[in-house]
């Protein structure tokens, strides 16, 4: 690796002082290293927070950084509520801290803190793109002036440091952090990448494969994660003093600070085939996500190539990336997100949840369970007999057993959320629950039959929630003198895997229930959008459409292999047709039994999932479908290929070849068009929330943007056209609403809904 060399002087250069191609350089050969093992005694206390105003003798405060000085070892906290984000106004003053700091002949070493409930939890979000940006000192000039530092930098984490947090703290000489911290490059969830040295420090540190698994995924680690990966150099119990006993170890070690960029020992003789192998996994799990794959080139330049040009490539591919479409998707993307958990018109406090119930031991009521579990909330699970309370914890066990097999779950984690689960089949074992949501058998006459026990059993205030897809909740509510507490909480299966939280408002669901349902989520994890009232809400109304021209095409020449290759190609987790097979096509045919009585004169369904239904052909739970299966792998089959042409021949079909750009098109188009009937008749507050429900319950792909951002983009116009054809071909409910037609008309977008 090449590392320019600087001469000796009384002081670093300054950032003033610095250009951006000099961040690789150093004038030491050995890192400086304090007694991990003296200082690095494990913390209990994950809610560690720093005083904002420290009191010394020789404390200054500058407008987001505190100067103080214990000793030899200055002490500067970045204070910019609520999170410390690396603003312009952030960068300048600590870019004046540091330079004071290593002027001053009586300061030996530095501390790097967050005041209030973190260290830096990142960048200033809201900055990017914008001329504040562009403010020197820029991030990488104040990691340019730390990687020429003499004296020794210890930056001191509790709370987050993601993002340019965690790129600030890189370039420290060490890092220390309190047990409840985590770190994290999240970059990749907003389509970029850690773009202030984040792809050069970090494999420097945890070796090639774990920073591209880091990186590539943007997932947060513990404070341990991190210490055993060496990202962190001690875990300590009280930050502030054990980081500055860190540094003073340092000092007194004798050996002059080597800054990470030059540490090259895990960045060397690294083949080509291990980035070619990252390159396959990454790409099969990025689903068309450019972000991850060019994080991975920024990695291997860091292998190849001398720190300061690696360092220039990933600055150019950080620029490329935030120029892209998918950038901007994903923002919008993660400000949707937000968006979502205000409702607008609710001043109502949320109500606690501490204790919880759900009725159903099934599938996802054992999962729902899971997720109460996790969160730390005490919940009973309950069913009609012990047999099925006895299957339904089974599952939750094995469910368990298999995180904690594949190491995403800590023994003692699964052990914790299991005893935080209890089972009963008398209903007034519960009647204390802050909460209960019914999980059972998607029939209104169980439900009602529930709801009834419930509104007898539950004390007053109790939330009564049904986890329903698509029954109207106004009804459930009917069946109790309490309809104010009845609420929609919908979850996806798998409901502890699936980030989807559906509320569905009654009529008479009081602001307060809604409240404490729209919190509740956050505190599940989960995210959260608020629908109304109606058949299947927001995001089953809006399946139907998906699937039913899937249907359709297949009818006109389109094969199920071709619907479902196009749909995974645009970003789709699984194709409609594989979505089918998984979920039964009996299911689906009971699901349609039920809206035919609504179907308009004149429309149809297609009855291929019927004539494969009395085939035998259930799915994969039967070993065929729409495809042949052994196990989970599927197999083209020549048998469905005749149903299907038999249905065509009835109806007088002639069937044709289709392009993939065409499929696609006509996959996800009448998505955007029921969106807009979902906006005009008040099922959804926001398009943005229509996005989030679809990218967390059904697997959109989120660098689109979501279904509504992505028909904004290809052109509302064109929607509008799509669906006056689709009317015409497939009947009147596929036909454009007002809202469409005028958005269309004037050229707007949903802002203007």
């Amino acid at each position: 690796m090449h590392v320019r060399r600087f001469r000796r002087r009384n002081r670093p250069v300054s950032w003033r002082q610095r250009r951006r191609s000099e961040a690789g350089v150093t004038h030491a050969s050995h890192p400086c290293r304090g007694s991990p093992s003296q200082l690095g005694r494990r913390s209990k206390d994950a809610g560690t927070r720093i005083a904002r105003t420290p009191a010394t003798e020789q404390g200054e405060t500058m407008a987001t950084v505190q100067y103080d000085v214990e000793g030899s070892v200055a002490i500067l906290s970045v204070d910019y509520p609520p999170v410390n984000a690396l603003s312009a106004a952030v960068r300048v003053d600590l870019g004046q801290a540091l330079e004071r700091a290593a002027a001053d002949p009586a300061v030996d070493a530095i501390v790097l803190l967050g005041s209030g409930r973190t260290f830096v939890a990142g960048a200033d979000i809201t900055e990017l793109g914008t001329d504040k940006s562009q403010v020197r000192p820029k991030l990488t000039d104040i990691q340019a002036s730390l990687d020429s530092f003499r004296k020794p930098v210890v930056a001191a984490i509790h709370g987050t440091a993601l993002g340019g947090g965690l790129e600030l703290a890189l370039a420290a000489t060490a890092r220390v952090a309190v047990a409840g911290a985590k770190v994290g490059l999240p970059e990749v969830n907003l389509g970029i990448l850690p773009g202030a040295g984040g792809t050069q420090r970090l494999p420097r540190l945890t070796g090639v494969e774990a920073a591209i698994e880091i990186i590539t995924t943007g997932k947060q680690l513990t404070a341990e994660q991190a210490l055993e990966l060496g990202i962190l150099d001690a875990v300590v119990d009280d930050l502030r003093a054990g980081a500055v006993a860190f540094a003073r170890a340092m000092v007194a070690s004798g050996r002059p600070p080597l800054p990470v960029i030059a540490r090259d020992d895990k960045v060397t003789g690294i083949g080509a085939e291990l980035f070619a192998d990252a390159r396959n996994k990454v790409a099969k799990k990025a689903r068309g996500k450019i972000a991850p794959l060019v994080a991975i080139d920024c990695i291997e330049a860091a292998c190849t190539m001398p720190a300061g040009d690696a360092l220039a490539l990933e600055t150019r591919k950080f620029q490329e990336l935030f120029a892209s479409d998918q950038r901007k998707a994903l923002m919008y993307y993660f400000f949707a997100e937000r968006e979502a958990r205000k409702v607008p018109g609710i001043d109502a406090q949320p109500k606690p949840v501490r204790t919880a119930a759900v009725i159903g031991a099934g599938t996802m009521g054992a999962g729902i369970a899971m997720v109460f579990a996790n969160a730390g909330i005490d919940v009973w699970l309950a069913d009609i007999s012990d047999v099925a309370i006895q299957k339904g914890m089974a599952t939750i066990r094995r469910t368990y057993e298999t995180s904690v097999g594949r190491g995403s779950l800590a023994p003692s984690a699964m052990e914790r959320a299991l005893s935080r689960i209890r089972s009963t089949t008398d209903y007034a074992t519960f009647a204390h629950a802050d909460l209960v949501v019914e999980a059972a058998f998607e029939r209104m006459d169980i439900k009602r039959e529930i709801f009834a026990k419930l509104d007898v059993v539950m004390r007053p205030g109790a939330i009564l929630a049904t986890n329903t897809s698509s029954l109207n909740i106004d009804d459930i509510a009917a069946a109790t003198t309490r309809p104010q507490d009845v609420v929609g909480v919908h979850f996806f299966s798998p409901a502890n895997v699936m980030k989807l939280q559906e509320n569905i408002r009654g009529a008479a669901t009081s602001d307060e229930t809604i409240a404490t349902v729209m919190a509740l989520g956050k505190t599940l994890g989960k995210n959260v959008v608020l629908a109304g009232n109606c058949d299947g809400f927001i995001g089953n109304r809006m399946l139907q459409y998906y699937t039913g021209e899937a249907e359709f095409l297949m009818e006109q020449g389109a094969t199920p292999e071709q619907i479902d290759r196009v749909a995974e190609r645009f970003g789709m987790p699984m194709g409609p047709i594989s979505m089918r097979d998984m979920s039964g096509l009996d299911v689906g045919v009971l699901v349609r039994k039920a809206r035919l009585a609504s179907l308009p004169a004149g429309e149809r369904f297609s009855p291929i999932l019927e004539r494969l239904v009395e085939q035998g052909r259930l799915g994969m739970k039967a070993g065929k479908g729409f495809y042949r299966y052994e196990g989970r792998d599927k197999q083209l089959d020549p048998e469905t290929d005749a149903i299907i042409a038999a249905v065509s021949k009835d109806f007088g079909i002639t069937r044709r070849p289709f392009s993939d750009d065409e499929i696609e098109f006509r996959l996800f188009a009448p998505l955007v068009n029921e969106g807009a009937k979902e906006l005009e008749d008040g099922t959804a507050l926001r398009a943005s929330d229509i996005d989030v429900a679809w990218v967390n319950g059904y697997g959109f792909p989120a660098h689109k943007g979501g279904p509504m951002y992505w028909g904004e983009q290809v052109g509302l116009e064109r929607i509008y056209a799509a669906a006056l054809e689709a009317a015409r071909r497939n009947g009147p409910r596929w036909g454009p609403g007002k809202l469409l037609e005028r958005l269309a008309r004037e050229g707007r977008g949903w802002k203007d809904a």
